[in-house]
Protein backbone atom coordinates (compact mmCIF):
# COMPACT_ATOMS: atom_id res chain seq x y z
CA UNK A 1 0.00 0.00 0.00
CA UNK A 2 1.34 3.25 -0.85
CA UNK A 3 1.11 6.35 1.31
CA UNK A 4 -0.01 9.92 0.00
CA UNK A 5 3.38 10.91 0.69
CA UNK A 6 5.75 8.48 -1.27
CA UNK A 7 6.78 9.41 -4.70
CA UNK A 8 5.54 7.72 -7.68
CA UNK A 9 8.17 6.45 -9.74
CA UNK A 10 8.06 9.40 -13.08
CA UNK A 11 8.35 11.84 -10.12
CA UNK A 12 11.57 10.28 -8.86
CA UNK A 13 12.90 10.23 -12.68
CA UNK A 14 12.11 13.67 -13.55
CA UNK A 15 13.56 14.78 -10.19
CA UNK A 16 16.70 12.83 -10.98
CA UNK A 17 17.03 14.47 -14.79
CA UNK A 18 16.27 17.66 -13.71
CA UNK A 19 18.67 17.97 -11.20
CA UNK A 20 21.34 16.58 -13.31
CA UNK A 21 20.33 18.12 -16.63
CA UNK A 22 19.35 21.89 -14.32
CA UNK A 23 15.94 22.52 -16.33
CA UNK A 24 12.56 20.59 -16.86
CA UNK A 25 13.53 21.03 -20.78
CA UNK A 26 16.46 18.81 -20.28
CA UNK A 27 14.84 16.50 -18.03
CA UNK A 28 11.92 16.50 -20.72
CA UNK A 29 14.41 15.40 -23.52
CA UNK A 30 15.97 12.36 -21.11
CA UNK A 31 12.82 11.28 -20.23
CA UNK A 32 11.06 11.84 -23.95
CA UNK A 33 8.28 13.67 -21.93
CA UNK A 34 7.03 17.09 -22.36
CA UNK A 35 8.06 20.21 -20.21
CA UNK A 36 4.84 20.56 -19.01
CA UNK A 37 4.50 16.71 -17.78
CA UNK A 38 8.14 17.14 -16.44
CA UNK A 39 7.32 20.24 -14.48
CA UNK A 40 3.80 18.82 -13.17
CA UNK A 41 5.42 15.99 -11.89
CA UNK A 42 8.05 17.82 -10.14
CA UNK A 43 4.88 20.59 -8.56
CA UNK A 44 3.40 17.53 -7.47
CA UNK A 45 6.44 15.77 -5.50
CA UNK A 46 7.27 19.21 -4.05
CA UNK A 47 3.53 19.15 -2.63
CA UNK A 48 3.58 15.27 -1.53
CA UNK A 49 6.71 15.92 -0.07
CA UNK A 50 5.87 19.65 1.71
CA UNK A 51 9.55 20.76 0.80
CA UNK A 52 11.20 22.66 -2.14
CA UNK A 53 12.99 20.69 -3.83
CA UNK A 54 14.64 23.21 -6.53
CA UNK A 55 15.73 26.82 -6.77
CA UNK A 56 14.14 28.68 -9.73
CA UNK A 57 16.67 31.04 -11.08
CA UNK A 58 16.40 32.67 -14.47
CA UNK A 59 15.07 29.18 -15.48
CA UNK A 60 17.31 27.02 -14.29
CA UNK A 61 16.52 24.81 -11.47
CA UNK A 62 18.96 24.50 -8.56
CA UNK A 63 18.57 22.33 -6.09
CA UNK A 64 17.58 23.53 -2.32
CA UNK A 65 19.21 21.73 0.32
CA UNK A 66 16.55 19.40 1.05
CA UNK A 67 16.75 18.62 -3.04
CA UNK A 68 20.27 17.67 -2.54
CA UNK A 69 19.56 15.35 0.66
CA UNK A 70 17.08 13.35 -1.39
CA UNK A 71 19.01 12.93 -4.59
CA UNK A 72 20.94 10.21 -3.44
CA UNK A 73 18.82 8.08 -2.29
CA UNK A 74 16.49 8.88 -5.50
CA UNK A 75 19.39 7.85 -7.37
CA UNK A 76 20.14 5.07 -5.75
CA UNK A 77 16.42 3.61 -5.95
CA UNK A 78 16.26 4.02 -9.49
CA UNK A 79 19.46 2.31 -10.30
CA UNK A 80 18.15 -0.64 -7.67
CA UNK A 81 14.89 -0.54 -9.92
CA UNK A 82 17.09 -1.08 -13.25
CA UNK A 83 19.50 -4.00 -11.63
CA UNK A 84 16.07 -5.89 -10.28
CA UNK A 85 13.99 -5.25 -14.31
CA UNK A 86 17.39 -6.59 -15.69
CA UNK A 87 17.72 -9.58 -13.41
CA UNK A 88 13.94 -10.45 -14.01
CA UNK A 89 15.07 -9.88 -17.90
CA UNK A 90 17.40 -12.53 -17.86
CA UNK A 91 15.06 -15.29 -17.82
CA UNK A 92 14.21 -14.44 -20.88
CA UNK A 93 14.45 -18.03 -22.61
CA UNK A 94 15.00 -19.75 -19.76
CA UNK A 95 12.75 -21.49 -17.38
CA UNK A 96 15.22 -20.81 -14.45
CA UNK A 97 18.06 -18.72 -13.05
CA UNK A 98 20.18 -19.96 -10.68
CA UNK A 99 21.85 -17.07 -8.33
CA UNK A 100 25.26 -18.59 -6.89
CA UNK A 101 27.34 -16.30 -4.41
CA UNK A 102 31.26 -17.85 -4.74
CA UNK A 103 34.60 -16.79 -3.55
CA UNK A 104 35.94 -14.46 -6.46
CA UNK A 105 39.17 -16.71 -7.07
CA UNK A 106 37.74 -20.41 -6.92
CA UNK A 107 34.79 -19.14 -8.85
CA UNK A 108 37.20 -18.51 -11.86
CA UNK A 109 39.10 -21.50 -11.93
CA UNK A 110 37.08 -24.30 -10.69
CA UNK A 111 33.38 -23.75 -10.30
CA UNK A 112 32.56 -21.57 -13.80
CA UNK A 113 34.95 -23.77 -16.22
CA UNK A 114 32.53 -27.09 -14.81
CA UNK A 115 29.13 -25.01 -15.71
CA UNK A 116 29.70 -25.42 -19.09
CA UNK A 117 28.86 -28.87 -18.26
CA UNK A 118 26.11 -28.25 -16.16
CA UNK A 119 24.73 -25.93 -18.96
CA UNK A 120 25.02 -29.34 -21.07
CA UNK A 121 22.90 -31.34 -18.63
CA UNK A 122 20.65 -28.53 -17.67
CA UNK A 123 20.03 -26.12 -20.71
CA UNK A 124 16.40 -24.32 -19.18
CA UNK A 125 18.51 -22.91 -16.49
CA UNK A 126 21.07 -19.74 -16.74
CA UNK A 127 23.32 -18.07 -13.70
CA UNK A 128 23.73 -15.08 -11.91
CA UNK A 129 27.18 -15.63 -10.07
CA UNK A 130 27.90 -13.27 -7.77
CA UNK A 131 31.25 -12.84 -5.50
CA UNK A 132 31.67 -12.86 -1.60
CA UNK A 133 34.18 -13.69 0.49
CA UNK A 134 32.10 -14.92 3.48
CA UNK A 135 29.83 -17.07 4.65
CA UNK A 136 25.99 -15.66 3.60
CA UNK A 137 23.44 -14.74 5.90
CA UNK A 138 20.43 -16.62 4.10
CA UNK A 139 17.71 -14.77 5.52
CA UNK A 140 18.65 -11.06 3.97
CA UNK A 141 20.38 -12.77 0.87
CA UNK A 142 18.19 -13.53 -1.77
CA UNK A 143 21.17 -16.09 -3.42
CA UNK A 144 20.11 -19.66 -4.21
CA UNK A 145 23.51 -21.13 -2.61
CA UNK A 146 27.13 -20.28 -1.82
CA UNK A 147 30.08 -21.69 -2.94
CA UNK A 148 32.59 -20.89 0.02
CA UNK A 149 35.52 -22.46 2.16
CA UNK A 150 33.83 -24.05 4.77
CA UNK A 151 33.33 -25.44 7.65
CA UNK A 152 29.93 -23.83 7.69
CA UNK A 153 26.86 -24.39 10.10
CA UNK A 154 23.62 -23.20 10.66
CA UNK A 155 20.04 -24.31 11.29
CA UNK A 156 18.34 -24.81 7.64
CA UNK A 157 21.87 -25.30 6.42
CA UNK A 158 22.77 -28.07 4.18
CA UNK A 159 26.29 -28.42 3.40
CA UNK A 160 28.01 -30.40 0.29
CA UNK A 161 31.84 -30.70 0.06
CA UNK A 162 33.23 -30.05 -3.47
CA UNK A 163 36.92 -30.56 -3.34
CA UNK A 164 39.39 -30.35 -0.10
CA UNK A 165 42.48 -27.74 -0.27
CA UNK A 166 45.69 -28.74 -0.84
CA UNK A 167 48.60 -25.42 -0.88
CA UNK A 168 51.28 -25.15 -3.27
CA UNK A 169 54.40 -22.91 -3.27
CA UNK A 170 54.90 -21.10 -6.88
CA UNK A 171 56.74 -18.83 -8.75
CA UNK A 172 57.85 -17.37 -12.18
CA UNK A 173 60.61 -20.00 -13.53
CA UNK A 174 62.74 -17.38 -13.75
CA UNK A 175 63.08 -16.74 -9.96
CA UNK A 176 63.35 -20.58 -8.65
CA UNK A 177 65.18 -22.20 -11.65
CA UNK A 178 64.92 -25.47 -12.96
CA UNK A 179 63.75 -26.98 -9.95
CA UNK A 180 61.96 -27.06 -6.51
CA UNK A 181 63.73 -25.79 -3.62
CA UNK A 182 63.83 -26.82 0.08
CA UNK A 183 62.12 -24.55 2.39
CA UNK A 184 65.24 -23.17 4.19
CA UNK A 185 65.91 -21.92 0.15
CA UNK A 186 62.23 -21.02 -0.11
CA UNK A 187 62.56 -18.97 2.91
CA UNK A 188 65.27 -16.58 1.73
CA UNK A 189 62.85 -15.46 -1.81
CA UNK A 190 60.32 -13.06 -1.48
CA UNK A 191 56.90 -14.64 -0.01
CA UNK A 192 54.29 -13.12 -1.13
CA UNK A 193 51.36 -12.43 1.45
CA UNK A 194 47.62 -12.87 1.40
CA UNK A 195 46.48 -10.48 3.38
CA UNK A 196 42.80 -12.03 4.24
CA UNK A 197 44.13 -15.35 4.54
CA UNK A 198 47.66 -13.97 6.70
CA UNK A 199 48.65 -17.28 8.20
CA UNK A 200 49.27 -19.75 4.79
CA UNK A 201 53.27 -18.81 5.11
CA UNK A 202 53.49 -19.15 9.18
CA UNK A 203 51.71 -22.81 8.68
CA UNK A 204 53.47 -23.94 5.36
CA UNK A 205 56.95 -23.27 7.51
CA UNK A 206 55.57 -24.82 11.03
CA UNK A 207 54.44 -27.81 9.04
CA UNK A 208 58.03 -28.24 7.64
CA UNK A 209 59.85 -27.55 11.22
CA UNK A 210 61.75 -24.52 10.21
CA UNK A 211 61.77 -20.81 12.72
CA UNK A 212 58.71 -18.85 10.89
CA UNK A 213 60.43 -15.58 12.43
CA UNK A 214 61.00 -13.64 9.13
CA UNK A 215 58.31 -15.78 6.76
CA UNK A 216 55.83 -13.15 7.36
CA UNK A 217 57.86 -10.24 5.67
CA UNK A 218 56.91 -9.31 1.89
CA UNK A 219 54.44 -7.64 -0.10
CA UNK A 220 50.46 -8.22 1.01
CA UNK A 221 47.78 -8.60 -1.48
CA UNK A 222 43.96 -9.05 -1.15
CA UNK A 223 43.14 -11.80 -2.78
CA UNK A 224 44.76 -14.60 -4.81
CA UNK A 225 43.76 -13.39 -8.15
CA UNK A 226 46.33 -10.83 -7.18
CA UNK A 227 49.16 -13.04 -5.60
CA UNK A 228 49.39 -14.89 -8.47
CA UNK A 229 49.26 -11.89 -10.68
CA UNK A 230 52.07 -10.91 -8.44
CA UNK A 231 54.14 -14.32 -8.89
CA UNK A 232 53.86 -14.16 -12.36
CA UNK A 233 55.30 -10.97 -12.47
CA UNK A 234 58.41 -12.92 -10.93
CA UNK A 235 57.61 -10.35 -7.83
CA UNK A 236 58.11 -13.33 -4.60
CA UNK A 237 56.66 -16.74 -4.08
CA UNK A 238 52.85 -17.45 -3.53
CA UNK A 239 51.54 -20.15 -1.79
CA UNK A 240 47.91 -20.61 -2.76
CA UNK A 241 45.37 -23.47 -3.52
CA UNK A 242 46.29 -25.76 -6.13
CA UNK A 243 43.39 -25.92 -7.74
CA UNK A 244 43.98 -22.25 -8.66
CA UNK A 245 46.88 -22.53 -10.16
CA UNK A 246 46.58 -25.63 -12.26
CA UNK A 247 46.22 -23.92 -15.62
CA UNK A 248 49.09 -21.72 -15.28
CA UNK A 249 51.50 -24.57 -14.10
CA UNK A 250 50.35 -26.81 -17.29
CA UNK A 251 51.12 -23.72 -19.29
CA UNK A 252 54.37 -22.96 -18.14
CA UNK A 253 53.41 -19.58 -16.49
CA UNK A 254 54.69 -20.75 -13.01
CA UNK A 255 56.26 -23.35 -11.63
CA UNK A 256 56.35 -25.25 -8.54
CA UNK A 257 58.83 -23.83 -6.09
CA UNK A 258 58.40 -26.46 -3.61
CA UNK A 259 58.12 -30.48 -3.89
CA UNK A 260 55.44 -30.39 -0.85
CA UNK A 261 52.07 -29.40 -0.19
CA UNK A 262 50.24 -28.64 2.65
CA UNK A 263 46.50 -29.70 3.25
CA UNK A 264 44.40 -26.56 5.00
CA UNK A 265 42.04 -29.40 6.02
CA UNK A 266 39.27 -27.00 5.11
CA UNK A 267 37.15 -27.26 2.23
CA UNK A 268 35.42 -25.67 -0.43
CA UNK A 269 31.99 -26.83 0.02
CA UNK A 270 28.26 -25.87 -1.64
CA UNK A 271 26.22 -24.17 1.36
CA UNK A 272 22.25 -24.60 0.40
CA UNK A 273 19.28 -23.40 2.79
CA UNK A 274 16.52 -25.00 3.28
CA UNK A 275 14.38 -22.69 1.28
CA UNK A 276 16.04 -23.75 -1.60
CA UNK A 277 16.52 -27.06 -1.32
CA UNK A 278 13.91 -28.10 -3.29
CA UNK A 279 14.16 -25.30 -6.27
CA UNK A 280 14.76 -27.60 -9.39
CA UNK A 281 17.79 -25.48 -10.40
CA UNK A 282 19.50 -26.02 -6.98
CA UNK A 283 18.78 -30.01 -7.09
CA UNK A 284 20.18 -30.45 -10.49
CA UNK A 285 23.12 -28.50 -9.50
CA UNK A 286 23.46 -30.27 -6.58
CA UNK A 287 23.27 -33.58 -8.27
CA UNK A 288 26.20 -32.52 -11.29
CA UNK A 289 28.53 -31.82 -8.76
CA UNK A 290 28.05 -34.51 -6.61
CA UNK A 291 28.77 -36.65 -9.84
CA UNK A 292 32.49 -34.58 -10.66
CA UNK A 293 33.09 -35.70 -6.85
CA UNK A 294 32.53 -38.85 -7.03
Amino acid sequence: MRHAYTPTLSELQAFVQAARSGSATGAAAALGLTQSAVSRALGTLEARLGVQLFLRLRQRLVLSDAGRAMLGDAERILADLQATAMTVMSFGGHDQVLRIACLPSFGAAWLIPRLAGFARAAPQVTYDVSTTLSPLDFARDARDVAVVRGPVSGQGLQVDVLCEEQLVAVAAPALVGAGPLADADLAMLPLLQQSTRPNLWLDWFLHAGLDPITILRGPRFEQFAMVLAAAKAGLGVALVPEVLVAGDLAAGQLRLASGRRLASGTPYVLVVPERSAPVPAVAQLRAYLAGLAA
